[in-house]
């Protein structure tokens, strides 16, 4: 069995002498190293089974959990490392992974009953994607009650996930993006400006910035610096005035204006009624948040999800006004970082304006492949394949020595 305590020796600073210390991780994790000050081995050794029942006493507490109670314990003990939103998904999670293998002791959960989960979610109709996310969520919960040694070992380790193929990347192309942004127009000139989002000026912004719905629509003046031409990307306290809202990944950044964007910005602003310090938040959307958050029925997921009713609806009228007849908001994003990485922008660069924590983000969902490639990559074959044809039929056969040979030859048929 591992042991939970070691025992170590420290010498003194002359080398001459030294002294045990017991090395071990406490129920939270964290590493601890407890000097003895003295030199006796069998004492210290002692000392050190005792410091390892003391933690095996304090292991076996939470072994009678049933996984309900685990995965309260574990999101308990995580507190607010994690977003609240991902918060949620765990608990969903587990309250699916319970629906299946039942509200059995958490030590017993073993490899097998992630295989039946799996198959039993593929079964239901869940897509392979979303099975992918939610085996991911109890991984992670059982890894955090390893890391805090509840476990010996994460049942789901080695699990493989259900494969499928990659969606196309789907961004939209050059002739759709002018007839959305004018049904944008339209659409928003039918409507009182004081209740309908200007998605005119929203999906410009995602064009040239790439930022997320949620940033966009979280967006504050103070973010704005029309002087400089920029956009920041920075969270929101919980103030009288503005929500609490965290950035995904945590990723504070700037991004640039055009000069177009700039313009639209500064007489929207001159629109504006005082008081709503939200670029994109209709007014009367914006009173009604606030009439939410004073009688506490706000939370902080609603900050990613629900600022603007409706969205998909109305999105969906735009798109349907511009004659396009796929796409999703989030498509704007995939658009704005494929130009950018199809204009000769580096992947790290894209990376880091887009926010994303690792290259795998970029590479998985944005490297879109351009539409002139397989035009390009046929040109270079027809290319070559002439090339070699060339080489081919007009290079000499064996005939008649150089003295004999006719001074003109008439060229062969693919060389006429």
């Amino acid at each position: 069995m591992k042991e939970l305590v070691r025992l170590r020796v420290r010498p003194s600073r002359d080398g001459t002498t030294f002294k045990y210390f017991l090395d071990f991780r406490d129920d939270t994790g964290i590493r601890r190293q407890v000097s003895l000050r003295h030199a006796d081995k069998r004492k210290a050794e002692r000392q050190r089974l005792l410091k390892e029942q003391e933690l095996k006493i304090g292991i076996t507490v939470p072994e009678s959990m049933k996984l309900s109670q685990f995965v309260s314990d574990n999101l308990a003990r995580t507190g607010g490392q994690i977003r609240e939103s991902t918060r949620e998904e765990y608990q969903l999670a587990m309250d699916d992974f319970i629906r299946v293998v039942g509200d059995v002791d958490y030590q017993r959960v073993a490899f097998q009953h992630g295989e039946w989960y799996r198959q039993a979610c593929l079964d239901k109709g869940n897509s392979p994607a979303t099975v992918t996310k939610k085996l991911r969520h109890l991984k992670r919960l059982f890894q955090l009650a390893v890391n805090r040694r509840q476990l010996d070992a994460n049942p789901f380790r080695g699990l493989d996930m259900p494969k499928w193929s990659k969606k196309k990347v789907n961004v939209f192309k050059d002739e759709d993006c002018p007839r959305i942004i004018k049904a944008a127009q339209e659409f928003c000139q039918e409507r009182d400006s004081r209740i309908c989002l200007r998605w005119d000026l929203l999906i410009l912004l995602a064009l040239a910035t790439g930022m997320r719905r949620s940033e966009l629509l979280n967006c504050t003046w103070c973010d704005i610096d029309l002087d400089r031409r920029t956009i920041a990307v920075d969270p929101k306290k919980d103030t009288n005035a503005t929500w609490r809202w965290e950035i995904k990944d945590t990723d504070r950044r700037v991004l640039p204006l055009t000069d177009t964007l700039v313009r639209m910005l500064s007489d929207h602003l001159n629109q504006q009624p005082e008081g709503n310090p939200y670029v994109l938040v209709p007014t009367t959307r914006y009173d009604y948040i606030q009439n939410l958050r004073q009688r506490g029925k706000w939370k902080y997921s609603d900050s990613r999800k629900k600022v603007v009713g409706n969205f998909g609806r109305e999105f969906r009228k735009v798109l349907d006004r511009a004659g396009v007849r796929r796409g999703q908001f989030h498509d704007f994003r995939r658009t704005a970082l494929t130009k950018w990485l199809a204009g000769g922008m580096r992947e790290r660069d894209v990376m880091i304006l887009a926010g994303h924590s690792s290259f795998a983000t970029t590479h998985q969902f944005y490297l879109a492949v351009a539409d002139d490639l397989v035009d390009r990559a046929r040109a270079v074959s027809e290319k070559t394949e002439s090339t070699d044809l060339l080489r081919s039929c007009c290079a000499p056969t064996d005939g008649p020595s150089e003295e004999k040979r006719p001074t003109s030859i008439s060229p062969c048929q693919p060389c006429g």
